[in-house]
């Protein structure tokens, strides 16, 4: 059975164009305080993604179809730390493409490329909507780079969260 996949022109050609849309469509909301608690517990939450992923990718072949669970797995880990570094700045956005490009928009000291963001975020949609499949290249395309974002945003999370003690 061949699977038709149409490629669509991107919506938004940059990050400031998509967080502009995003908060004139009241995706990306500011919120009153800081909860480091919930900002807390999603780091343990995306630390229990990581190392789920780590342990299923430690006993898969290649030609596995379980990557695309090593991939969704580490997306979320991802996902998660953007939104519980959001949470600092007192925004908040459950619209995946308005988190990342809220995160690239307020911070581009942080060097993350949104193009990158964009292109794992259309994978794992690609993979939980139309049923595309996620291969062992796949992960290993994307794998060095997600693991240096979760590094550096949690490196920057408790930084943070230590200078507010």
């Amino acid at each position: 059975m061949k699977i038709w996949v149409l490629k669509l022109k991107p919506k938004y050609n940059n990050e400031e164009e998509a967080y502009d849309a995003c908060v004139a469509d009241g995706y990306i909301k500011k919120l009153d305080a800081i909860n480091t608690e919930r900002i807390k517990s999603l780091l343990k939450n995306s630390d229990i993604s990581s190392e789920s992923a780590d342990t299923l990718a430690k006993t898969l072949k290649q030609g596995d179809d379980k990557w695309l669970t090593v991939y969704t797995l580490y997306y979320d880990a991802l996902r998660i730390c953007a939104e519980a570094f959001l949470l600092l700045d007192k925004l908040n956005s459950s619209n995946h493409l308005c988190l990342f490009s809220a995160l690239c928009t307020k911070h581009p000291e942080l060097e993350l490329d949104w193009g990158f963001f964009e292109k794992i975020r259309t994978k794992r949609n690609g993979a939980n909507y139309y049923g595309e499949k996620i291969t062992y290249d796949d992960w290993k395309n994307a794998e060095l780079q997600i693991k240096l974002y979760i590094s550096t945003l949690k490196k920057e999370i408790n930084k943070k969260l230590k200078n507010s003690e």
